[in-house]
């Protein structure tokens, strides 16, 4: 099947082959299904067949199962006649086992190498997102992009941010009179909120040397694409951190990838593993901006897979979009679960041979009810199919073994080292030790100044011979009455208004007493 990406199908009760045509990869899909029928292997047999045919894949191992992909299955492997027998059944008759190119990822460094963004470029709508801050809030998140742009401060990492909103707290009074209300409550609970994704390890997300798209968009020395496996077990602690981090990375995407219009296979397929995450109590300008990004998006040649457990999962514009589907078995136990099975069937263009909302009950594990795009983009036929078996290992593969992938990948060591050149925290320390300074020479001058008024009132009181009473009246000041005067100006500039808008302006008390 030149051209396509095999699926399965085949045998006297399923219909013709099912395969995925590369010049309508890029038109995304879904695929879809309870637990336990098959979902991962679906994925699996998907990510093997793009790979093959020179296309990059990315996708999440929430499961830690997908590791597999980079060894071959063995005869030796329990499944083995099973596999072999429903290779037979579906006529693909070059089924071989076979290892394909991984690179390995991790949030948090431990299962690949690592993989981060800055501040600045997860920005405040997704960043809001992640601390799930109120209106008010990311109003405020905003404010502080603003005079971060405005002021040339970086904000690459989450001490970064930290020190920017203690400033825009401090200073809240002047920014409501620029931007709007300030509330230096809702600063406190933006602070609050980073301290718990900090406590749960997502300040790890953010620094440099941050994810260059390419190194997720490679290809091997014998054409075929890298699989860039995400290891996503420990991260679904965190499931808000989860679903922010791959819609930025999806956003990224969109935003640098050039245009491509409908290329003869895609650029990268993007597998969105625990899609409901995406959406769950996500508010109307985030659903639309993945919208937005999911109708555009492949004309850069990206396409996109929502893998989740039911198609209601994924909001109904969205859902529109998704030309290429395997659906897996849908339970009904429940009155919802029975309108969820009837909505998910009457989204497939039907087949007089079977009834869509049965199939998809009674589909049983390694099966699936499927409809890809055929010519000029139509959707196909809903067909009952055999899905093929995996030719890598099932199942996960051994820690020494990811190990020895993860230094032998041709992106070895360029992220493994974390960089902290200057950016907004250490230019903000930096003006407060300059502040800080100020602050000390002003105090000198006062001491200085008192010193000598001290001695001046001394030496007057004892040239007079008489009892010279303290008073500031210039008319009772004698020999050293200019130079007091003069020194009673700048002190009263410096203890004033004018000498504290000095310390103020630069910094005010951000970090005062460190």
């Amino acid at each position: 099947m030149d051209g396509t990406i095999f699926i399965g199908g085949g045998g006297e009760e399923y219909g013709e082959k099912q395969g995925l045509l590369l010049k309508y990869a890029n038109r995304h899909g879904l695929v879809a299904g309870a637990t336990g029928t098959g979902k991962t292997v679906t994925l699996q047999i998907m990510a093997e067949s793009f790979a093959a045919q020179g296309v990059p894949v990315f996708l999440s191992d929430v499961k830690g199962d997908l590791s597999g992909l980079a060894k071959a299955g063995d005869a030796g492997f329990k499944l083995h006649d099973a596999f072999t027998s429903r290779a037979e059944k579906i006529g693909f008759d070059d089924y071989t086992y076979n290892a394909f190119p991984v690179t390995f990822w991790d949030l948090y460094g431990d299962q690949g190498h690592p993989i981060r963004t800055t501040v600045s470029e997860m920005g405040p709508l997704l960043l809001s997102r992640l601390l799930e801050l109120t209106d008010a809030q990311e109003g405020v998140l905003n404010i502080a992009f603003r005079v971060a742009d405005e002021q040339g401060l970086g904000l690459l990492d989450l001490k970064d941010l930290q020190a920017l909103l203690v400033w825009v707290g401090e200073n809240a009074k002047d920014m409501s009179l620029r931007y709007g209300n300030v509330s230096t409550s809702s600063v406190g609970a933006i602070q609050r909120a980073l301290l718990v994704l900090e406590n749960q390890g997502g300040h790890k997300l953010f620094g440099e040397p941050a994810l260059e798209l390419s190194d997720i968009m490679r290809t091997d020395t014998d054409g075929r694409g890298r699989i860039s496996i995400l290891a996503s077990d420990k991260l679904m602690g965190a499931p808000r951190l989860y679903a922010t981090f791959l819609l930025w990375l999806l956003s990224e995407l969109f935003e640098e990838l050039p245009e491509v219009g409908d290329p003869d296979k895609p650029k990268l397929v993007f597998f969105f593993d625990e899609a409901h995450l995406l959406f769950d109590d996500a508010p109307k300008a985030l659903v639309d901006k993945v919208e937005q990004v999911a109708r555009l998006i492949r004309s850069k040649g990206v396409g996109v897979y929502f893998v989740t457990q039911n198609p209601a999962d994924v909001p109904e514009d969205i859902l529109g979009q998704l030309g290429n589907r395997v659906q897996h078995a849908l339970r009904a136990f429940t009155a919802k679960d029975r309108r969820a099975l009837k909505q998910a069937a009457e989204t497939y263009r039907d087949n007089p041979r079977f009834s869509t909302e049965d199939a998809i009950r009674e589909v049983g594990v390694g099966e699936a009810v499927t409809s890809f795009l055929e010519s000029k983009g139509a959707p196909g036929v809903v067909e009952r199919t055999l899905i093929r078996p995996p030719s890598s290992q099932l199942g996960p593969i051994e820690i020494s073994e990811r190990k020895a992938l993860i230094d032998a990948s041709p992106i070895a060591g360029k992220y493994e080292t974390l960089k902290d050149r200057e950016s907004a925290y250490e230019v903000l320390t930096k003006r407060a030790v300059e502040a800080a300074k100020e602050a000390e020479e002003a105090e000198r001058l006062e001491e200085e100044a008192e010193s000598v008024a001290e001695r001046e009132y001394r030496a007057g009181r004892r040239y007079s011979g008489s009892k010279v009473g303290r008073s500031t009246s210039r008319s009772k000041s004698s020999s050293g009455g200019f130079g007091k005067a003069v020194t009673d100006v700048v002190l009263k500039e410096l203890k004033g208004t004018t000498g504290k808008r000095i310390v103020r302006g630069i910094l005010g008390s951000l970090f005062k007493g460190r």
